[in-house]
């Protein structure tokens, strides 16, 4: 199976535990943060969205000038524009990266979030349009001919778009509910699914492959697993940085209270939920997967970290693998720092233990 770590490039250097710095687009941080991301070996690097943030498209067009390999994931979300619309602003990014652009389909989240940007539309119903947004997505890139398409949230006359990516331009899909099981299993390419225990990691595949079989895709979509993972020369170094790293968290929500909207944040997506009740069960499980930011934060995101060594660590994620987890988001509390220390301490080992874990399946079945 293929291996794929993806990174992350924010506009601004911060996090949970790390007060921002700079000015909000930071051209220097992004520059360093994406070329150091490329140099450490990340395949593709995610550009997330928010209705506070810099545009990611844009963002993702800059980072495709200072870069020449690293991939760009764009993180996207439907209904706000015309799926013809968006298919040709991916279209044209794929042609000037040379074919590094790929989409993360984002519908859920936090609820107040969405409406701030004029969604009021439920769960379902968003996934619905998700739907049949991806649909005439995937004929906008596809079809040579002019297409039309009547659907209940789009129609289209007489579309023919000339701008076509490079090549198959992936979607990458990330929601925890049934309604998000069922359009991933349509029209993904991979599947993103936040840090949980190697149990429910197992059971999430199994029930994301069956809802693909129905589609004869079982065979097609592949999982991706996002964590922050926290590294030190020994174990009791590790974790004690992760203690840090709460406390430092702590203190800088702390300071941020009242100065955030927090309109039904990180409370209302299956994802975050399904995180919160995993802290609310034990701080640690299967030895080092840590939740102790996610509970402080509502798991609103990519919030639970693997915590050891690099060799620790590496091992960790080699559980994940051999579940079919083959593609992993790493980002860390430290941006630029721990991009940095993953690209020389954890990259290189997580690829070495899974090219032994594949020459011992090639012996077996030899």
């Amino acid at each position: 199976m293929s291996l794929e770590f993806i990174g992350l490039i924010g506009p601004q250097e911060g996090s949970e535990s790390q007060a921002p710095r700079g000015p909000l687009v930071d051209l220097e941080f992004i520059k360093a943060f994406a070329q150091a991301q490329e140099y450490g070996g990340f395949d593709k690097a995610l550009l997330a969205v928010n209705t506070s943030a810099p545009d990611s498209m844009i963002l993702a067009s800059y980072v495709a000038a200072l870069t020449e390999r690293i991939g760009l994931l764009v993180a996207h979300r439907p209904g706000f524009q015309a799926p013809t619309f968006a298919a040709r602003q991916f279209a044209t990014l794929d042609q000037l990266s040379r074919g590094r652009a790929s989409i993360n389909v984002i519908t859920g989240g936090d609820s107040g979030d969405l409406q701030r940007d004029g969604d009021y539309l439920d769960k379902d119903a968003r996934y619905a349009r998700t739907d049949e947004y991806l649909q005439v997505l995937r004929q906008t890139w596809t079809r040579t001919e002019p297409f039309d398409h009547h659907g209940e949230h789009y129609r289209v006359e007489d579309n023919l778009t000339l701008v076509k990516p490079v090549q198959h331009l992936p979607i990458y899909f990330s929601g925890a509910s049934d309604a998000a099981v069922e359009v991933a299993a349509k029209h993904a390419d991979v599947y993103m699914m936040w840090g949980e225990p190697l149990e429910q990691v197992r059971e999430r595949i199994a029930k994301v492959r069956k809802a693909a079989a129905r589609h004869g895709r079982e065979h097609q979509i592949r999982f991706s697993l996002s964590l922050r993972p926290i590294l030190g020369a020994t174990e009791e170094q590790a974790w004690d940085r992760a203690e840090r790293i709460l406390e430092d968290a702590r203190v800088n929500i702390g300071q941020r209270q009242g100065k955030r909207r927090d309109k039904n944040f990180g409370t209302s997506n299956a994802g975050s939920e399904r995180l919160v009740e995993l802290a609310g069960q034990r701080k640690v499980h299967d030895t080092r997967l840590w939740t102790e930011i996610a509970a402080l934060t509502g798991a609103a995101g990519n919030s639970t970290a693997l915590v050891g060594t690099p060799d620790q660590v590496a091992e960790a994620a080699l559980a994940y693998y051999d579940l079919g987890v083959t593609t992993f988001l790493f980002r860390g509390f430290d941006q630029l720092r721990d991009s940095v220390e993953y690209g020389q301490q954890l990259l290189p080992r997580i690829r070495a233990l899974v090219a032994q874990r594949e020459a011992e399946r090639s012996v077996r079945s030899a």
